[in-house]
C-alpha cells in the first residue's frame, strides 16, 4: 500500500490561513468602498444644497399656490373691480336719472379706472363737461346714458366708491335719426331696467355690472343685463323690454 507524503497534509492549514486572510482583505476592501461612496454621496448632497441656497436666497419663501391661481385674467379683473366698487347699479341709475330732469336710463356700465382713462382719451364730452371736485377720482366709475323724452341723450359719470356725480354732458354726436329712434324705444318699453335686472338675478345670483336698452336680431327691444356670479363668471342676459321674460342668456367663463 502506498502512503501519501507527509507534506501534502501539512499544506492544508496554510491554505486555510490564506483563504482566511483573503476573506479579511475582501471585507476590509468592501468597507473602504462603502465609506468612499458615503463620502462621495455626502459631498454631492452638500453641493446640491449649496446650489439650492444660491438659487433661493436666505429668508425668501418659495411661492405657494394661491386661490387666484385658478382664475382667468378676466375673472381676476372682475373680482378686483367689484372689490373696489361700493355703489350698486340701482343707486347709480337713480343718481344718473336725478341728474337730468325728466330722463330715463338707457344704458349703465361699471368700468375700471383703466377703462375710464381709455374712454376719456377719446371722449369729447369729457372736455366739455363741468366736472365736480370729485373728478380727480382714479377709482371705478358707473358710466350712464340717460335720455329725455325727445331722445336727447346725456352721459353721466358717477364715482363707484362715493356715489358722487363726476360729470354730466349731452352727447354731441347724435343726429335727428338717433334721437327719433331713442324716443321711439322709450315709448315702447314696458319693463324698467331695475325690473329687467331683477329678472336676471332671479335666474343667476350675483352682481349687476351692466344694463342697457337694445334691439335683438329679431327687432325686439331687450334689456341686456350682465351679472357676475360668485365664481367670477359673467352671464349675459337678454330680457324682453315689453314682456319681461328672458329671451337669451350666455355664460362667459373666460
Amino acid at each position: 500500500m502506498r502512503l501519501e507524503p507527509r507534506h501534502s497534509k501539512s499544506g492544508a492549514p496554510r491554505a486555510r490561513r490564506l483563504r482566511l486572510v483573503g476573506a479579511v482583505c475582501a471585507v476590509a476592501a468592501s468597507a473602504a468602498l462603502v465609506t468612499g461612496c458615503g463620502e462621495d454621496s455626502g459631498k454631492a448632497e452638500s453641493a446640491a444644497t449649496s446650489e439650492a441656497a444660491k438659487t433661493v436666497p436666505e429668508g425668501e419663501a418659495t411661492p405657494s399656490p394661491s386661490g387666484s391661481a385658478s382664475l382667468t385674467q378676466d375673472q381676476t379683473e372682475r373680482k378686483a373691480l367689484l372689490a373696489d366698487t361700493k355703489i350698486t347699479y340701482d343707486k347709480a341709475a337713480a343718481t344718473a336719472v336725478d341728474k337730468v330732469s325728466g330722463s330715463k336710463l338707457t344704458d349703465l356700465d361699471l368700468k375700471s379706472a383703466n377703462d375710464v382713462k381709455e374712454d376719456q382719451s377719446d371722449d369729447d364730452d369729457a372736455m366739455s363737461a363741468s366736472p365736480s371736485p370729485s373728478s380727480t377720482s382714479d377709482g371705478p366709475q358707473w358710466v350712464a346714458e340717460v335720455a329725455e323724452k325727445d331722445g336727447t341723450s346725456h352721459t353721466v359719470r358717477i364715482d363707484a366708491v362715493s356715489g358722487k356725480v363726476i360729470s354730466s354732458a349731452p352727447e354731441g354726436d347724435r343726429d335727428a335719426d338717433d334721437k327719433k329712434e331713442t324716443a321711439d324705444w322709450l315709448s315702447r318699453v314696458k319693463q324698467t331696467p331695475e325690473q329687467a335686472a331683477k329678472t336676471a338675478m332671479d335666474k343667476t345670483e350675483g352682481t349687476v355690472t351692466s344694463v342697457g336698452l337694445d334691439d335683438n336680431d329679431s327687432g325686439s327691444l331687450v334689456w341686456s343685463v350682465d351679472v357676475v356670479s360668485k365664481d367670477w363668471n359673467k352671464t349675459d342676459f337678454e330680457v324682453d323690454a315689453v314682456k319681461g321674460n328672458i329671451t337669451h342668456q350666455h355664460v362667459d367663463r373666460d
